[in-house]
Formats: structure tokens, C-alpha cells, sequence
């Protein structure tokens, strides 16, 4: 067992008084309510009502862009003289919602358009040459990729040479020069003036339909491409704020009434209900059931069901995915127990500030999802690589607070490629050099890594007492939605509280109790937390507890009809 993981750190955070008493009159809300939205950088009436009212008119212009210019006129002229455009996706969530949506775009507009994207296996990520040869071949004019492309300087300039007009809409971070294509949208550019830099990559193809959209005078048709975005932008762990909170508000919303016939049968066939979709269901539940089918194959399947108009043709593609997300999670059990075995036999759990493991055998498509189980489990940057093509080929995830990216480009030289983000990277290393590569690595991790990203951390909004959450502050706090990344649901420390009636372990070993305050009870589960149960000891009230605030339907013992709604306390930690 891993001796190093000790207990979270809780961080109450503390806001100025008058800033918080202030906000709380002007939008008339409880003080709690005005602490969480400080928290979050909000301390006007007028950020407040943006934040709650989140709508299309808060976007930001399209052509703020650099290159939006250049790639709105050369696609529109592409539509309308029936020019053959080639999208490209990358094979996750985020491109495949992303090449569905520019893909149906294009044709909502009359223009010749068809998708592709790359094999993981065979092509590996990001544009391909093969992919540039393919759309030569069949005589398109227009390549126009999504989600991908920023570091394709080579492909660039493939397509150039075949007379192909390459258009690139990405949120990676670029390489040291950029490709010479016919256009380039990235926010991270340098120089690029564009205020909101966290957009996903469908996000970012996204601004570009907004920037024809608007040439064409046809903005009011934009929100119902908005359902790709949200879908996109929740499963790529983006920030939740600004322009991406009006597209996943927007999104979620579209997905919840009016569900396009290819996510509708993937939100029946998931065992979910239409009408209560949560971005924490997309994370948990569709979005890996869309990532499967490119893990473990091909992933055209996915944007064919995304951009399936038929409900029998998306019902039938819909269950493929459900059958490939089953067969994926039996390999990821495998492999996660051979990585743990792997770690705690090999390697020194103890010591070692980060895991890098290796195996020949492993499955490519599952490697960055056992990297984040990895992480999880003993809370150090994990490594995960497969052989592939006689490489080490693999995942890089990471803890909050430490930047794997700058760790991969400070040990660069050991390493062929890599590409990512802060918390997630790809990287292709020589077998024979993964050894001095593990050292290099936890070398810099050692270095840049300080103590307290060693301890899980909670971030706690306010202190309250269980008298305060009436049936208006909930009602209040669903308002916060939609969560992720930035804008996570708010979190409470109450103290004092009293142990009563007694508590169990559910399911596989999860803690349900309730707690009762000055006469108000809460009933309380704590997932994953059944290890906890001596500290709830029934009749104890010195319990202290961090938690957000969820529904259940309540059994009928707990008070009510059995399925009234009730909210109940989601714990994150006892003391």
C-alpha cells in the first residue's frame, strides 16, 4: 500500500467582509451565496447577472481571432462553389464533436463536405500524412481540422504542395514555429489577441461557424450547434467560465429538450434519462462511451453516430458504443491491476516522486485513462506507455497544481515527441531509453514538485450551518450550474454535528449516515468513503464535515414517500 498519501488538507477560503456583505445586498442572497460567487471572482451586480444569465450575447467576437479573417473567407467561398472540404478530427471527445459539428455545419450550408479521422493506432495523434494524401487523392481542396494541428509543420506543408488549402482550428499548445497553413486558429498563439483562452477545441471550431454565422447574417441558427460544444467542452476538463460557461449552458440545455437523434440514443442507451443530463454524466457517462470506439478502433463510428439523422441508424450505432465502452473497461481492470502490481513491485512507491511505467503488452487506447486511475490511487504524477511501432508510446497525467508539460519540456531530450496540456500529455519515448527517462523525470519532478502538491487538497467556499440550507439556497446553488474546472460545485465545512440514527456501508463501500444540527437532519453519503465509518460512531456531535449538496430520492424510513427528491449532504472528508 502506498504509505504516502496522508489526509486532504482542507483551505477555508476567506474573502473581505464588506466585498461579501456588499454583494450579498445588491443581488439580495444569502452572505453564503455572496462568499461562493467572490470566490469565484464575482463582486459586481452586473458579473453576478452574467454569471447566472449566461447567454449568447455575452460571446466574444469571433474576429478577434487571428486568422478568423482568412479561414471565414476561404471556407464560405469553398461552400459556395461546392469545393470538396475535408474535416479532421482528432479521435476523443473533443475532435469528434468537434468534426461532427463542422462537418453538419457545412452541409447545413449546401457545401460538399465529408470527415476523417485517424486511427490511434495506426496514425497516432494529430494530422497524418496519410490523412493529407487521402484528401489529395479524392480531390479536396479544403482541409480544415479540428481539435488538432498546431504542431503539424511537415503536414502543412504535404498539403500545401498538393495545392490543399489547410485550415487549422486547435487549442494545444504551439511548438516553437507555427504551420505554414492557409490559416491558423488557436488562441494560444503568440500574439493572438483573443480574450478567452480556455476554449476546447470544438470550441475553437466553433468560433469559426460563429465568424460565418455572422458573414452570412445567419447567427441565429448558432445555438444549435451548441450541444457539440457542451458535450466537447465538459469531457475535455476545460474552465467552465466565461464564453465556455454560455456554451455549456446553452448546450446542456439543447441536450436536455431537444436531444439530436444520435445523442439521444446514446443518452437511452447509457441508462439515462432525457431532461436531467449533468456535465458529472457526461464526464462519467457518455463521453466515455463516444472515447471508446476511437480507443479501441475506429473512430468515424462516433462521429457517424453524432451526425446520424436516422433513430434506428443512431439506436444501432449507439449500442456498438455501448459494447466497445464494456470491452474497454474490462481491459482498463487489467491493466490498472498490472499497473499497480507493476508500481508496488518494481518501482518505490514510497520514494519516488512520479510513476513511469512501461509495458510492452499494454493497450494503447486505455493508457491515458489508467494514468488518471493511477493518479488518483497514490496521488503522483503517473506515466503510462504501451509499444507501439517499436516505441514506448503513452500518457502523461498529473496532480493539481504541478504542470506535467513543463516537466516533459525540461526532460525533453530523452524523450522523441510529446505534446499536452498543463495536467495532460502524450509523449513517444525509445524503449531502450525509458529507464533514463523515468530518472530524468522524477528528477524534475523532485525539483519542481513543492510539498504542498503532495497533499490533496479541498478547497472549501464558506462555513454553514444546516439550518441555513433552506429549500431557496438549494434552489439558489442549482443556478451555479453547470460545474467543472473553475466553476466546481460550491463546497460547505459544517461543524459540531451530531451522528444520528446508524450509519452502514453501501454498494462497494460507500458511507450513508445522517447528521442533525440544532434539530435539522441531513442525510449524508460519503462515496468511497466506508473506511470512515468509525469515525461516525452514532450519537457522536463533534463530527466535522466537508461536503457539497446533492438530491436523492429518499427511501421511505428517511421521512416522506419513497422517490420524494430530497437533498442530501455528498461528503468529501470527516474529522
Amino acid at each position: 500500500m502506498n504509505s504516502l498519501i496522508k489526509e486532504h488538507r482542507w483551505t477555508l477560503v476567506e474573502q473581505p467582509a464588506d466585498v461579501v456583505s456588499r454583494l450579498a445586498e445588491e443581488i439580495n442572497v444569502p452572505r453564503e451565496i455572496s462568499t461562493i460567487l467572490v470566490n469565484r471572482g464575482i463582486t459586481t451586480y452586473d458579473a453576478a447577472k452574467a454569471y447566472f444569465r449566461p447567454t449568447v450575447q455575452l460571446l466574444n467576437d469571433p474576429f478577434l481571432m487571428t486568422g478568423m479573417e482568412e479561414a471565414t473567407a476561404r471556407l464560405i467561398t469553398a461552400i459556395q462553389s461546392h469545393e470538396k472540404i475535408l474535416v479532421f478530427g482528432d479521435y476523443d471527445v473533443d475532435g469528434t464533436n468537434g468534426a461532427a459539428m463542422l462537418y453538419l455545419f457545412i452541409k447545413d450550408l449546401g457545401g460538399l463536405a465529408d470527415f476523417y479521422i485517424p486511427d490511434r493506432i495506426i496514425e497516432g495523434y494529430g494530422i497524418s500524412n496519410q490523412g493529407v494524401e487521402k484528401a489529395h487523392a479524392e480531390g479536396y481542396s479544403v482541409f480544415l481540422s479540428v481539435d488538432c494541428g498546431i504542431t503539424a509543420v511537415e503536414q502543412a506543408e504535404l498539403a500545401r504542395s498538393k495545392g490543399i488549402d489547410m485550415i487549422i482550428c486547435d487549442h494545444h499548445e504551439p511548438g516553437s514555429s507555427l504551420p505554414n497553413a492557409f490559416a491558423t486558429l488557436d488562441p494560444l498563439r503568440d500574439g493572438d489577441v483573443y480574450p478567452f483562452k480556455s476554449l476546447c477545441g470544438c470550441g475553437v471550431g466553433f468560433k469559426l461557424i460563429q465568424g460565418i454565422a455572422r458573414k452570412l447574417g445567419m447567427e441565429s441558427t448558432l445555438t444549435s450547434y451548441m450541444d457539440f460544444v457542451a458535450l466537447a467542452s465538459t469531457a475535455d476538463i476545460v474552465p467552465l467560465i466565461d464564453e465556455n460557461r454560455v456554451l455549456v449552458r446553452e448546450g446542456m440545455e439543447l441536450i436536455n429538450s431537444n436531444p439530436r437523434p444520435g445523442i439521444r440514443a446514446l443518452i437511452e442507451t447509457s441508462g439515462l434519462e432525457i431532461g436531467k443530463i449533468t456535465t458529472g454524466q457526461v464526464v462519467f457517462m457518455l463521453a466515455p462511451r463516444i472515447n471508446a470506439v476511437g480507443r479501441l478502433g475506429d473512430a468515424m463510428r462516433a462521429v457517424r453516430l453524432l451526425t446520424s439523422t436516422n433513430p434506428e441508424e443512431a439506436h444501432r450505432l449507439a449500442q456498438v458504443l455501448e459494447e466497445e465502452n464494456l470491452n474497454r473497461r474490462r481491459i482498463d481492470e487489467e491493466t490498472f491491476a498490472e499497473a499497480q502490481e507493476l508500481a508496488e513491485s518494481v518501482l518505490n512507491i514510497d520514494t519516488d516522486a512520479a510513476l513511469v511505467l512501461h509495458q510492452e503488452h499494454w493497450h494503447p487506447g486505455v493508457v491515458g485513462i489508467v494514468a488518471s486511475r493511477m493518479v488518483e490511487k497514490y496521488y503522483k504524477p503517473s506515466i503510462m506507455m504501451a509499444t507501439v511501432d517499436g516505441v514506448a508510446k503513452g500518457s502523461a497525467r498529473s496532480v493539481s497544481g504541478f504542470d506535467i508539460f513543463q516537466a516533459l519540456k525540461r526532460c525533453e531530450d530523452k524523450i522523441i515527441q510529446f505534446g499536452g496540456h498543463k495536467y495532460a500529455a502524450g509523449l513517444t519515448v525509445e524503449i531502450e531509453r525509458v529507464d533514463e527517462f523515468r530518472q530524468a523525470f522524477n528528477d524534475v519532478v523532485n525539483e519542481l514538485m513543492t510539498e504542498e502538491m503532495k497533499t490533496r487538497e479541498i478547497h472549501i467556499d464558506v462555513e454553514i450551518s444546516l439550518k441555513d440550507m433552506t429549500p431557496k439556497f438549494i434552489r439558489i446553488l442549482k443556478e451555479f450550474a453547470p460545474f467543472g474546472p473553475k466553476n466546481m460545485k460550491p463546497t460547505f465545512l459544517a461543524r459540531n454535528l451530531e451522528v444520528f440514527g446508524n450509519p452502514r456501508i453501501v454498494g462497494k463501500n460507500h458511507l450513508r449516515f445522517r447528521v442533525r444540527q440544532n434539530g435539522v437532519v441531513f442525510d449524508a453519503i460519503g462515496f468511497g468513503l466506508g473506511d470512515l465509518l468509525p469515525k461516525v460512531s452514532t450519537g457522536r456531535k463533534d463530527l466535522e464535515c466537508v461536503f457539497s449538496i446533492d438530491e436523492h430520492e429518499s427511501p421511505a424510513p428517511s421521512g416522506g414517500r419513497k422517490g420524494d427528491v430530497v437533498p442530501q449532504l455528498k461528503v468529501r472528508d470527516i474529522r
